[in-house]
Formats: structure tokens, C-alpha cells, sequence
């Protein structure tokens, strides 16, 4: 079955990177699981001296998917309201993959 990975990046500063954390599971993941065709949902945090860089990964059953999570304009990245108090940069498009499982 072929999926569709959809991957986001941003960065924190390192000091606020559990408060980060906490409230990206309280929007964007809470949000992408209850979207349907969501199949998965990975965060990925790499600490680097004073910053902090966050990876969500998800998986969707197809772009449609992703539609009903981000919109017509699926390639643009999502942002929730509180982003300003913690993001250092607001990368505007996210990174689609086709993806196999074998």
C-alpha cells in the first residue's frame, strides 16, 4: 500500500523545547490524529546547543487526506496561533513523499 508522508520543520530555542513539545501535542498532533486518513503520527526533536529542531512526520492514506488536515493549499506549512511565541523561523512549505512499505 502506498502512503503519503508528510514532513514539517521547525526550530526553538533549546530552552523552551519541552514546553514546545507539550504544546505541539496539544495542537498539530492532536489535530492530525483526529483527521481521517491520518495512519500515523511521529515527532522527531534534535537538540543543537541553543536551539532546538522539531520533525513532525505523518502518514496519510492520500492527499485528499491531507487536504482535510491543511487545506486546499496542502503544500503550505500549518500554523497554530501560540507558533509566535515559540518558533525562531516560519518555513513556508512542508515536504510531500510517496512512500512504500515492503
Amino acid at each position: 500500500m502506498k502512503k503519503i508522508t508528510r514532513i514539517w520543520h521547525g526550530v526553538v530555542n533549546a530552552e523552551k523545547a519541552d514546553e514546545y513539545l507539550k504544546y505541539v501535542e496539544e495542537t498539530g498532533v492532536l489535530h492530525y490524529k483526529n483527521t481521517p486518513g491520518n495512519l500515523s503520527t511521529k515527532i522527531l526533536r534534535k537538540k543543537d546547543q541553543e536551539i532546538c529542531h522539531f520533525f513532525t512526520v505523518t502518514e496519510w492514506d492520500s492527499y485528499e487526506s491531507i487536504r482535510k488536515f491543511a487545506g486546499d493549499d496542502y503544500e503550505k506549512a500549518k500554523y497554530y496561533p501560540e507558533d509566535k511565541r515559540f518558533l525562531l523561523e516560519f518555513e513556508e512549505n512542508v515536504n510531500h513523499y510517496e512512500t512504500f512499505e515492503y
